[in-house]
């Protein structure tokens, strides 16, 4: 691992001398004794890209049936768009748009709190999605194994090549962008540049858990909380990684299928969410997680 490019990643936790000070973050610092997963919503065809709101609320897609749903901070749950062309990744930009990977259509576009939309770029494959502070966005291509970037205002371009990946978040302070491997068990970091180009690959977080039954650990969407450790949902369950790329913990599935993605929401962004296959379910945690959409 780069130096330079730990020392980056390291400088995004907020509060880093009581971070580093700890030689271990293990679950029990995240997870409340006799707090379980608690069930938000059922009876969809498959869940995924979670992306809260300034307010705490959970926006979630159906990308099977082409539907977005709110999730309010009381849990309430309705339907936010109806037709959705297949949107995957979600993610809130400092704008307070929505912003999101509509697969059916081959678009990035932007919600408005009415549901309607407005496209940021045409022709282009996407499955998750990471907005900056400044409302710079990156997405993921993992048809063609690519990153994509578009500055505000801007046209999409390519900044990675040649990368099995899937998810992707951005830890803004840094300038460190994070995307799983594909089938390998551990996730890549990029370096940002201020013209928002992708230097310095390196493997940092891993190894990932793996099944008894599946050689390749299934990694997906990942949150990131307050303290600086990183989130990934996998077909083990949620892996939890500190700051320094160790594992921290595995924590185990709400229900038998694998998840596909996780955010921090709710009041005082303190309940982490999942989706799983045809659910979405949330328990409260000790920690709290961060807006991205921030400036």
């Amino acid at each position: 691992m780069s130096p330079v490019l730990r020392t980056l990643i390291l400088l995004s936790v907020p509060f880093l001398s009581g971070t580093l000070s700890a030689q271990d973050m293990p679950l029990s610092q995240v997870l409340i004794e006799d707090e379980n997963w608690e069930l938000v919503s059922e009876g969809h065809g498959f869940t995924e890209g979670p992306a809260v709101d300034a307010d705490g609320q959970i926006y979630f897609s159906d990308v099977k049936r082409s539907k977005i749903y709110k999730v309010d901070t009381q849990g309430k749950v309705r339907l936010f768009v109806e037709n959705a062309a297949r949107t995957n990744g979600l993610m809130f930009g400092p704008d307070g748009l929505l912003y999101g990977c509509r697969m059916g259509d081959r678009q990035i576009v932007a919600y408005r709190k009415d549901g309607s939309h407005d496209v940021i770029a045409s022709d282009v494959d996407s499955n998750d999605i990471a907005v900056a502070g400044n409302g710079d966005i990156y997405f993921s291509d993992p048809k063609g194994q690519r990153v994509w970037y578009i500055p505000k205002g801007g046209q999409p371009k390519i900044v990675a090549e040649n990368v099995a990946l899937n998810g992707l978040i951005l830890w803004e302070h840094s300038g460190t962008l994070v995307t799983t491997a594909g089938p390998d068990a551990w996730l890549w970091t990029f370096r940002v540049e201020p013209d928002g180009s992708l230097t310095s690959q390196e493997k940092y977080y891993g190894p990932l858990r793996l099944t008894t039954s599946n050689r390749h650990p299934g990694g997906d969407g990942m949150t990131v909380d307050a303290d600086g450790r990183l989130y990934v949902a996998t077909r083990a369950g949620l892996q939890m990684f500190d700051p320094t790329g160790r594992m921290g913990g595995v924590i185990a599935k709400p229900q038998k299928a694998f998840l596909s993605n996780a955010t921090f929401g709710g009041p005082d962004l303190s309940y982490l969410y999942v989706t799983s296959t045809d659910k979405v379910f949330r328990r409260k945690t000790k920690t709290h997680g961060i807006s991205h959409f921030t400036k």
